[in-house]
């Protein structure tokens, strides 16, 4: 018997994508799945594409049997997740995929999300999930707080290049695509079919889109001083993706260069070679995420971009791949599906 697993939230988009994740992990058993609004319904009526598998039944946060598991996914939404973990046993292994604890500072979480948090000693105990950068950390962590999947996105690109000081930090500009599941499940009219369809708009522009807190503290906190990016999201009319175009002033090879040294050794990030550029349709389905960079028409300037899968790299598959290093499982373990195509 493997490592036993819960899900709570099980019914949205991500529990959906975590599930098919751990189905084909070799060690972990799904042993508790949660969702308040469907509690009581088999998972295979939720999510018909996972009829196969023998799952248990959905229940309530309240009614779920957390006896015997080792560690709980929390797929629940923003502002949720704060009491509903701070009610957990203390010793119980948690992997938040909301936004509750991706800021340290109570501080800034106030500012970003408009209201106190309500487990700010959580806050500050959880650790950033950003798996390649914060490895070591999240080993030995209780929580550890899942990225936003844009922040992640533009992280991956920028990350290598501000530690290896081959860009100018006060002119780096994140223009991004981000596909619908991102927005969640639930029911909104701006997700309509008729409203998104056959058309992309730019939303929360001009530093207002809340992953931006998550730029400043982890790029502030890489260079040492305050770091400002400039970042404008688009919603596009695709299921999944992310694909973040990010310009930089810096030579062109040394950024390709840092990105390459700094990725060598990682499975999941893939740096191609200089010239080329990926897109989201060759990272469908999978946890990797590809990243390009070639020259601009001005000298001194490059062009970066990276793609993963927002439910996959960007949200479920991190949090599957932080929770095999949590229990000492092999880090890749369930995530080294190849990509869907076309």
């Amino acid at each position: 018997m493997g490592e036993r697993v819960a899900i709570l939230g099980a019914s949205g988009y991500t529990g959906g994508e975590l599930v098919r994740l751990i189905a084909g992990h070799p060690s972990m058993e799904i042993a508790a799945l949660s969702a308040n609004s469907k509690a009581g319904l088999a998972m295979s009526t939720v999510f018909p594409h996972l009829r196969h598998l023998d799952l248990p039944r959905l229940t309530t946060i309240e009614e779920t049997d957390l006896s015997g598991v080792d560690l709980v996914f929390c797929a629940l939404p923003h502002a949720t997740s704060q009491a509903v973990i701070a009610g957990l046993p203390e010793g119980l292994k948690v992997v938040d995929l909301s936004a509750d604890f991706r800021l340290r500072d109570p501080e800034a979480y106030r500012r970003w999300y408009g209201k106190e948090h309500a487990a700010p000693e959580l806050q500050t105990e959880a650790v950033y999930g950003l798996t390649e950068f914060y490895r070591d950390e999240i080993r030995a962590a209780r929580l550890v707080a899942g990225t936003g999947c844009n922040a992640a996105t533009g992280q991956y690109a920028l990350r290598p290049l501000i530690s290896a000081g081959v860009i100018d930090l006060d002119r780096i500009v994140i223009d991004l695509k981000a596909a619908v599941s991102g927005a969640g499940r639930s029911l909104k009219e701006n997700l309509l079919h008729a409203e998104l369809s056959e058309g992309a708009h730019a939303y929360a522009a001009g530093g207002t889109h809340r992953h931006l807190g998550e730029f400043d503290q982890e790029f502030s906190a890489l260079a040492g001083r305050e770091v400002r990016v400039q970042f404008t999201p688009h919603l596009i009319p695709a299921n999944r993706g992310i694909l973040a175009t990010v310009y930089v002033d810096g030579n062109p090879a040394e950024v390709h260069a840092a990105l390459a040294a700094a990725y060598a050794g990682e499975e999941f990030v893939l740096v191609l070679p200089e010239g080329e550029l990926p897109s989201i349709r060759h990272v469908r389905g999978s946890n990797y995420c590809h990243i390009g960079v070639v020259d601009d028409r001005i000298p001194g300037r490059a062009v970066i971009v990276a793609v993963l899968d927002n439910l996959a790299k960007g949200s479920s598959g991190q949090a599957l791949q932080n929770a095999n290093l949590m229990l000492g499982l092999d880090e890749g373990a369930g995530l080294r599906g190849v990509p869907v195509f076309p």
